[in-house]
């Protein structure tokens, strides 16, 4: 037993998660019912990762703020212009897909019994306010656009701190990061019981219906992932993108995949980017903002489903609402973490640009809902993967600019 556990510990995490994701879909087919306790090890690894991100997120950014030194160079610039273009290209991918690929739904009776916005300024009120919600309230609501603020804010107020107030900053943030790591260590487990919990459970069957429209949006979000984030990499970058892309697919996407959180995830990713030897003033920030805004993978639902009830409606989309889409499409999908629910609510506020009522387009709610199953684990996994891949994209461009180059740690 301890020559297989010393074995086991010489895998890589990937291999091991691997491993656990075979195991799962292994048990999920010959004993569904009998070994239906293994979901509480999904339940229990996605829990906790819940559980320590926000609040790690609190005190890492606002280390990394108070302990920045006046005149040491970030990245933030650059990787926010990144997202945005990265937002952008997904919403025109989605759209150019769906006038290529045109689809149609069979709506339901009724969708699920929640709450869209109205309109878009709804959506930009959603997420000031979260903002500026109370620091404590956003920790235990798990609202990053509120934990970002005030670990800003007050990581900003403490640069004048003394040099023993910086350095238990310093110790709490490497506490935290330490239990972070003991947490992933159990994500081959965690991994496992969540691929038996979707296995086991009857949703795939109901997918049969929808596999044109969910084959339009998963290999949508695989052209972003394989040749537009890539190209965006080779542009900024002038280098070979592939390494990186596929390092932070393995890393990042797949965890993503089966938290199907990007809060979740974030955890994973301030893991990997320090594994890629990043910036350390730069990722603590970056990375939980772009589980805030970088939101691809939203661009791509909430543009593919709009046309497709507009399809289904009869309803001409012309170039002009088009390209006014991909704009709506991104902006929503940067708000999509302040509202309940996620990018799936903010289907209507698309459609009503078209002018489908909104019983129509919470049904096609109701049909995304039904596709969640596979669309949202893809739907993340493109989106946490990315808030890696553009924040280290954005250090290879500024060493690129310095006529230097940066050799990250992709094994």
């Amino acid at each position: 037993m301890k020559s297989i556990f010393k074995a086991w510990n010489k895998l890589s995490l990937i291999v091991q998660i691997i491993i656990g994701l075979v195991i799962g879909i292994s048990l999920a087919v010959i004993a569904p019912k009998q070994l239906a306790f293994l979901t509480l090890f999904g339940d229990l690894f996605v829990g906790a990762l819940k559980a320590i991100a926000p609040l790690m997120v609190f005190i890492l950014v606002m280390a990394a703020i108070a302990q920045h030194k006046s005149g040491t160079k970030t990245n933030m610039s650059t990787v926010i212009v990144l997202y945005i273009v990265g937002t952008l290209s997904a919403g025109l991918c989605a759209v150019v897909a769906s006038f290529l690929f045109p689809q149609t739904l069979i709506l339901a009776k009724s969708a699920e019994k929640v709450a869209a916005p109205d309109n878009i300024i709804s959506v930009l009120k959603t997420v000031l306010l979260n903002a500026i919600d109370n620091p404590i309230n956003a920790i235990v609501n798990t609202n990053f656009l509120g934990v970002l603020a005030w670990a800003i804010i007050i990581g900003v107020a403490l640069r004048s701190a003394s040099d023993s107030t910086k350095g238990l900053l310093s110790d709490l943030s490497d506490a935290i990061t330490k239990c972070v790591r003991w947490i992933i260590q159990f994500a081959p487990i965690g991994v496992m019981g969540l691929v038996f919990n979707s296995i086991s459970t009857s949703g795939i069957g109901a997918l049969a219906k929808y596999a044109s429209l969910i084959l339009l949006l998963v290999g949508t979000m695989v052209f972003i992932a394989l040749v537009i984030n890539p190209l965006i990499v080779f542009l900024a970058s002038h280098q070979n993108p592939y390494p990186l892309v596929f390092k932070c697919l393995s890393n990042s996407g797949i965890t993503a995949f089966f938290t199907r959180s990007s809060a979740a995830n974030i955890p994973v990713n301030l893991e990997l980017c320090e594994d890629l030897g990043l910036d350390v003033n730069t990722y603590p920030i970056s990375i939980p903002l772009g589980a805030t805004i970088n939101m691809a993978g939203a661009a791509v639902t909430i543009a593919v489903m709009s046309l497709a009830a507009c399809n289904t409606m009869g309803v001409k989309v012309d170039i002009p609402s088009a390209i006014l889409l991909v704009f709506l499409t991104a902006i929503s999908a940067a708000g999509a973490s302040g509202v309940a629910g996620g990018s799936l609510l903010l289907i209507p506020l698309a459609c009503s640009l078209f002018g489908l009522p909104a019983d129509i387009s919470m049904q096609v709610v109701g049909v995304g809902f039904i596709c969640g199953v596979i669309q949202d684990s893809c739907e993340t996994a493109l989106n946490s993967s990315t808030d890696v891949l553009l924040t280290a994209t954005a250090e290879l461009h500024e060493y690129r600019k310095r006529g230097e180059k940066k050799i990250l740690n992709i094994k």
